[in-house]
C-alpha cells in the first residue's frame, strides 16, 4: 500500500511541476527539486500516522492565493497548519479535521474560526520602494523624472548621513508597509552604509522580511555633493554586505543597488556586477522610465545596443535581478530579460504622477517575464500595495481607452502580480507567495466587515465579490492581523 501510494504521489507531483515548468517561471535546478520535494512533502505528512512537526497554531475558514496555473485560488472551510518553524505544515478540507488532528497532534479547541466575512490571503510583496524617500511622500510631483531627481530626491537623501533623521523615516515607513499587509519589501536606501545598515534592523526588529540596498553612485553633475568615488562606492558597498551578512537576520538581505545607469560609471557597474555574482546577491535598479532618460543613457553609453544592454554587458541582468518600470523596453529588451531571467517591478502610481509611461503588462507577460507590482515611494505617493494594485487596473485601462483591442487586466492576474508575482520576481518564491505546503507562512488576515472600515456590505457576498471589494475599497483597517514567517507582526506591540 505504501508503495502504490508513494508512485502516486511522485506522479500527483510530477504533473504539478511539470505544468509549473510550462508556465512562465525560470526553473533552476534547486527551485525544480524544491517544487517536487514541497508537494511530496505535504502529502505524505498529511496521510502519515503521525507528523514530527510540532503544530503552533492552525485557522480555519476561507484562504484565497494563486498558484502558478491560477491566478486565483479560492479554498473555503480550509484548515491551515503552521509549524513552530513558522512554515505551512498542511491545508487541507475542513471536513478532514479529525484526521489532521490526529496526524498533526493538536486538539479542536485549539483552533482558530474565521469570521463569515474574514479570509486570509499571501502577504503584499513590494518590489520596488525607496524607504529614504518617504518623508516627502505625497508631495513633489510637479517635475519629470530627470528634473525631479535634482530638486528633491538627492537633497533629502544627503540629510541620511544623520542617523537620528535616518532612524525615524525608516521606522515610519516599515511600521507603515507592514501595518497596510507588505510582509516582504525590496528597500532602496541612500549611499550612506550605517543608514543603511540601520534600515536592515528596523525591518529585522519589526518582522519584516526585506532586501536591503545600500544606493551606488559616482555620477552625479547636478548634486555634485550627492555621490561617492568609484572607490569608495565599492568598499562601502563590500562593507555593507559584510556587515548585513554578519547579522544573521532570518529575513533581511543585502541587494547590490547601482541606483541606474545614469548615475553610475561603466567601471562601477562592472565592479558591481562582480560583486553580485561573486556573492550571489539580488540586483536592483531602474530602466527605462522615461523617454528623457533612454535618450541619456544612449549618449553616455554609445557602444551599447540598448539601456537593458548596459545592464547585460556588466553582469547586472541575471535571475535574481528585478528593474523597476521597464515602460519604454522594446520586445528585442523584453527578450534578454526572458533568456536572463531578470524581473520587472511595475510601478503604475509613479509612473503616473511623474507623468514617465505606462507599461504594457500584456506584452511583459507575453514575453514571459517575470512581474512584480511596487509602490516606488516617493514618485508613487502611496506607500500601500493596495494603491498599486488599484493604479495597475487603472494602467491597463488607459491600454484599453487608447486601443479598444487590448485586453484589460482582471483583479484576479494583478492579484497574483502583487502577491506570487512579486515572490517570483525576487526570486523568493520557494519562501513565499502563496499557501504552498513548506512555505513560511507570510499572510493576512483580511476582515472586509470590519468595524469603522471603508466597506460597507449590504448583503452576505461570496469570497471572491469579499477579495475584489478589499482590493479596490480595503484599507489599513481591514487588516486585522499580519504574520511573517509564521510571526504576528501587526497588530504592531511596542
Amino acid at each position: 500500500m505504501h508503495t502504490l501510494s508513494s508512485h502516486w504521489l511522485l506522479k500527483t507531483s510530477a504533473v504539478r511541476w511539470c505544468l509549473a515548468l510550462a508556465e512562465d517561471k525560470y526553473p533552476t535546478r534547486s527551485r525544480c527539486i524544491s517544487l517536487l520535494h514541497r508537494d511530496l512533502l505535504g502529502e505524505e505528512m498529511a496521510n502519515s500516522d503521525r507528523a514530527d512537526t510540532a503544530i503552533a497554531f492552525v485557522y480555519r475558514g476561507t484562504f484565497v492565493h494563486s498558484t502558478q496555473q491560477t491566478a486565483l485560488q479560492i479554498l473555503e472551510d480550509a484548515l491551515l497548519g503552521v509549524d513552530a518553524q513558522g512554515k505551512i505544515a498542511f491545508i487541507r478540507e475542513g471536513k478532514e479535521l479529525e484526521k489532521l488532528s490526529q496526524t498533526f497532534g493538536f486538539k479542536t479547541s485549539d483552533i482558530t474560526q474565521l469570521a463569515q466575512h474574514e479570509f486570509f490571503m499571501p502577504g503584499l510583496v513590494d518590489t520596488h520602494i525607496h524607504a529614504s524617500q518617504y518623508s516627502y511622500a505625497g508631495t513633489a510631483l510637479d517635475m519629470p523624472l530627470l528634473q525631479w531627481l535634482n530638486a528633491y530626491t538627492f537633497p533629502v537623501e544627503s540629510c541620511f548621513k544623520d542617523l537620528e533623521f535616518a532612524r525615524k523615516v525608516y521606522t515610519q515607513i516599515v511600521r507603515r508597509t507592514l501595518r497596510n499587509g507588505t510582509t516582504t519589501a525590496c528597500y532602496f536606501a541612500t549611499i550612506h552604509t550605517e543608514a543603511s545598515l540601520l534600515l536592515g534592523q528596523i525591518a529585522n526588529d519589526f518582522g519584516q522580511r526585506a532586501l536591503v540596498g545600500k544606493v551606488c553612485m559616482d555620477r552625479n553633475d547636478c548634486v555634485k555633493h550627492y555621490k561617492e568615488t568609484l572607490q569608495d562606492s565599492q568598499d562601502e558597498t563590500c562593507r555593507f554586505i559584510k556587515e548585513l551578512l554578519e547579522k544573521k537576520y532570518p529575513l533581511v538581505k543585502p541587494v547590490v543597488t547601482p541606483r541606474f545607469a545614469p548615475s553610475c560609471t561603466g567601471a562601477l557597474l562592472e565592479q558591481l556586477g562582480e560583486i553580485a555574482k561573486n556573492n550571489n546577491l539580488h540586483i536592483q535598479s531602474h530602466i527605462s522610465e522615461t523617454h528623457e532618460e533612454v535618450k541619456l543613457v544612449k549618449e553616455l553609453f554609445p557602444e551599447s545596443e540598448s539601456y537593458t544592454d548596459v545592464y547585460r554587458k556588466h553582469n547586472l541582468l541575471t535571475d535574481k535581478t528585478v528593474m523597476a518600470h521597464g515602460c519604454h523596453l522594446s520586445d528585442e529588451e523584453l527578450a534578454l530579460f526572458r533568456e536572463t531571467g531578470a524581473s520587472l517591478s511595475h510601478c503604475p502610481n509613479s509612473n503616473f504622477s511623474l507623468c514617465s509611461g505606462v507599461l504594457n503588462v500584456r506584452n511583459v507577460l507575453k514575453h514571459k517575464v517575470k512581474l512584480g507590482l511596487g509602490t516606488d515611494v516617493a514618485g508613487g505617493y502611496s506607500a500601500s500595495m493596495l494603491d498599486a494594485v488599484r493604479r495597475a487596473l487603472d494602467a491597463s485601462k488607459v491600454l484599453t481607452i487608447q486601443d479598444p483591442k487590448y485586453k484589460t487586466l482582471s483583479f484576479e492576474e494583478v492579484f497574483r502580480i502583487a502577491t506570487l508575482g512579486g515572490s517570483q520576481a525576487l526570486s523568493l518564491d520557494d519562501q513565499t507567495g502563496n499557501f504552498e505546503v513548506g512555505k513560511d507562512f507570510d499572510a493576512l488576515r483580511i476582515n472586509v466587515a470590519a468595524e469603522g472600515g471603508p466597506i460597507d456590505l449590504i448583503q452576505d457576498e461570496e469570497p471572491k465579490i469579499l477579495l475584489e471589494k478589499f482590493l479596490n475599497l480595503g484599507d489599513d483597517r481591514n487588516i486585522v492581523e499580519v504574520f511573517v514567517a509564521g510571526r504576528r507582526v501587526v497588530p504592531i506591540t511596542e
